[in-house]
């Protein structure tokens, strides 16, 4: 990029596919926000493909424009934002690829950077957990989904799986109990279990409904009061919108949230200590007309300007 020419001096067409047009560097040095993709979809049990969602996230980032007028911030002039690439991943062997996510999070953090991360499957929330509890200690967990992903048996002979993240993540003490909300989940189970295994967790769950009926400023309190100023995670599968919003992902389900709805949810997220933020489970050869990665790029630019305006995160 030469002198005096910004991210937006270039058409979406225009240059290499990185997040937003933003400067891509494999070490994260002096960067405010480091975008790191893991393409992996290894344990997928519903339609596969979201190996394939960091690279169509990023090409439709490039439609963004740099000013967001809801929360009255330009992120990319704000912060030094870098895109670090895409961990290296094993497609058979979900260990390794978790070990090379961790190492890879765990980089970035020491550098004092802040860490977006672009699936692939829900799965990789649990090594970015492990290295955001190293530097925080146990983090409080948001987690917008349409599913608790808190399986406690192994699935298909795997502890490690994109439907067991979050219960991996509390036997491994990474999550404060007290501080574990999810929002969005609905649709049909495999039992009653699968609500009881997220509220052994300590998980508070808003269901779709409970969001609509309670009302969104009404949630917001209760998190806000209830997380107070503890440093907080949040992880987001697009699979929590409506497939009318999101068709692109692994394992829809119907009655979801809006784009809309989901945005104000994000957005009224200010004042949170935030860490880290992840986006997971796009699956692009589902996605008409590439809505779906464009919510998601939406998301991640929300995100960055929630990070913008809490200059105290580390």
């Amino acid at each position: 990029m030469s002198s005096g020419e910004t991210s937006f001096s270039y058409q979406p067409f225009e240059g290499i596919a990185t997040f937003g047009h933003q400067t891509f560097a494999i070490e994260p040095a002096d960067a405010d926000v480091t975008i790191l993709g893991v393409p992996f979809d290894g344990t997928v049990s519903g339609r596969s493909g979201t190996r394939l969602g960091p690279r169509a996230i990023r090409e439709q980032s490039l439609c963004l424009w740099g000013y967001n007028n809801a929360l009255q911030v330009a992120p990319f002039e704000k912060l030094r934002v870098i895109d670090a690439g895409d961990v290296r991943v094993v497609p058979p062997d979900v260990v390794e690829t978790h070990r090379n996510c961790e190492e890879a999070a765990r980089r970035v953090l020491e550098s004092g950077s802040r860490l977006i991360t672009l699936g692939g499957e829900h799965s990789i929330s649990l090594p970015l957990l492990r290295a955001h509890a190293e530097k925080h200690g146990p983090v409080c967990l948001i987690q917008f989904d349409a599913h608790p992903d808190t399986w406690h048996e192994e699935y298909s002979g795997h502890r490690f799986s994109h439907g067991t993240p979050f219960r991996r993540a509390f036997e491994e003490g990474l999550i404060d109990p007290t501080g574990f909300m999810q929002l969005g989940i609905r649709g049909p189970t495999g039992g009653p279990q699968d609500y009881v295994h997220a509220f052994d967790c300590g998980a508070r769950m808003w269901t779709t409904d409970a969001i609509i009926d309670t009302g969104i400023p009404n949630v917001l309190n209760e998190i806000r009061n209830t997380l107070g100023d503890r440093p907080v995670y949040v992880t987001f599968d697009i699979d929590v919108a409506d497939p009318a919003y999101a068709p692109g992902t692994g394992t829809p389900e119907v009655g979801g949230l809006t784009s809309r709805e989901l945005l104000q949810l994000v957005r009224g997220l200010t004042g949170l200590q935030l860490v880290g933020f992840d986006l997971v489970e796009v699956a692009p050869a589902y996605d008409h007309a590439g809505i779906t990665a464009l919510l998601a790029a939406n998301l991640v630019f929300e995100f960055l300007s929630l990070l913008a305006l809490c200059t105290g995160a580390e």
